[in-house]
């Protein structure tokens, strides 16, 4: 069975036939660092890092390409930097919160189980490209100047008589449906209304760097050409794999395809652009007003990394995912199960009946379904199957003495009770054992008794 994937161009799910087997390149848009990332960042992270080991899996470690960016000039971390250092120049501020920030979201998706990229390209270290693309875009009639800015102009590109696509073709909209849906900047120095910035001048104190297209003031770039600029620099002008959440298909990377294919002078930036869909909390758009907006530093204070991952991956990337107490009880409950019988199991290969959804376009949910099947039949296969999807990083004694330092819980105390509990069972003292069980029920652990005797877990 062949690797199928949607792509958001086509609207159709087309079998992966990479430009180069032995060199498979994946671009992934990544964080602002300018905050703790929240729980819908965390999306992203994980379906590609599913992506990502399986295009591993089937080409192999060592011809397979990652590219996730880190964006570290922006006026969201000038705004944090100056709340937070006020009494630092901005530019000493703004390395504060970039490398704290920076630091932390790489904690937080560790946790999370994903594999580091193959390179993390930060912006400011991109600037000598991102003026070389600005440059071309000039020299080409797709780009203009106006005081002391570089614009982009989609108007150019659509009227240019060649082989470049049609600018809103991958967010499928017109340009006037693009400046009636969008937060158009009104500035009297543009042509047009969809005109977007590829350069602006810096204000006093803020990064600047040496202006392209003779624009003699210092500036720095916009947003959406700091990643053709990393693109282009890792994987080249036309590469595989282009993801993101579905937020960014419009403005993000319908202007990255139009600088870099107007820039090149291609019809492709991407052979496949891959969206994965938004999140909800408990039913509700996400919002600091709701107070629901919730960190993943925040959850992984409650509940292991590999819980939600879990939580995660039971939802297809591209259906949208509701995000409850309710469904990750339930993933924790069910890691509990897949760590006691398939941690230890060291040699196990991937399933059949696990891979085969996975190929078909990321269908996480069937290859979960897929392993509640083997937990029961083949617990090599189900080891190999869950580690493929980035689960048992641990051993079961490891993954169970976290659960008995989480819950504050001492195991000791436990059995004894247990064992007070057996005894007033047998002596028919039904009221004392009721007692117990309810004692341990408020501590955290769940019994359960059988022929055998009576087994423990801590139920979170």
């Amino acid at each position: 069975m062949e690797l199928r994937l949607y792509d958001t161009l086509t609207k159709e799910k087309r079998p992966f036939q990479p430009l180069d087997a032995k060199n498979v390149r994946m671009y992934v848009c990544g964080p602002t660092v300018y905050d703790f990332a929240h729980i819908g960042n965390a999306r992203p992270v994980i379906v590609f890092d599913v992506l990502f080991r399986l295009l591993r899996h089937l080409y192999g470690e060592a011809h397979v390409k990652y590219v996730r960016n880190v964006t570290d000039v922006d006026d969201k971390i000038n705004d944090r930097a100056a709340r937070d250092f006020p009494g630092l120049p901005l530019n000493e501020a703004i390395r504060k919160v970039t490398e704290q920030t920076g630091k932390q979201f790489h904690a937080d998706v560790d946790a999370l189980g994903a594999l580091r990229p193959s390179v993390e390209p930060r912006a400011t270290e991109h600037i000598g490209e991102m003026r070389e693309i600005i440059e071309m875009l000039v020299a080409g009639g797709f780009a203009y100047v106006a005081e002391d800015h570089v614009l982009f102009s989609p108007q150019a590109m659509n009227a240019a008589n060649s082989t470049l696509p049609r600018y809103g073709a991958l967010s499928k909209r017109s340009l006037d449906e693009m400046i009636a849906g969008a937060r158009v900047d009104v500035a009297p120095y543009k042509r047009d209304a969809t005109d977007f910035v590829l350069w602006k001048p810096s204000k006093p104190g803020e990064p600047s760097w040496p202006s392209p297209a003779g624009i003699k003031a210092e500036g720095r770039p916009g947003w959406h050409v700091e990643c053709s600029a990393m693109a282009w620099k890792h994987l080249g002008k036309h590469f595989d794999i282009h993801g993101g959440g579905i937020d960014l298909v419009f403005p993000h990377h319908e202007n990255e395809v139009a600088q870099t294919c107007c820039a090149f002078h291609q019809s492709r930036m991407a052979n496949y652009w891959m969206h994965n869909g938004f999140l909800q909390v408990e039913s509700e758009k996400m919002s600091k007003s709701l107070g629901n907006f919730v960190t993943i530093h925040e959850l992984l204070a409650d509940w292991p990394g590999e819980v939600l991952r879990l939580n995660m991956l039971k939802t297809h990337y591209r259906s949208p995912i509701d995000w409850t107490m309710k469904s990750l009880e339930e993933s924790a409950k069910t890691l509990d199960d897949w760590y006691r019988v398939a941690a230890d199991v060291e040699h196990g290969k991937p399933a059949a009946s696990v891979v085969e959804p996975l190929l078909d376009d990321l269908n996480t949910s069937l290859a979960i379904a897929a392993l509640h099947g083997l937990r029961n039949s083949d617990v090599s296969a189900l080891a190999g199957s869950l580690r493929l999807l980035g689960f048992l990083s641990e051993s079961a004694a490891q993954w169970e003495g976290r659960k008995q330092q989480a819950s504050g819980v001492d195991a000791k105390e436990v059995e004894r009770l247990i064992s007070e509990r057996t005894a007033a069972r047998a002596r028919k003292d039904f009221k004392e054992s009721d007692r117990i069980r309810d004692l341990l029920a408020a501590m955290g652990v769940a019994i359960k008794d059988s022929k055998e005797g009576t087994t423990w877990e801590f139920s979170r």
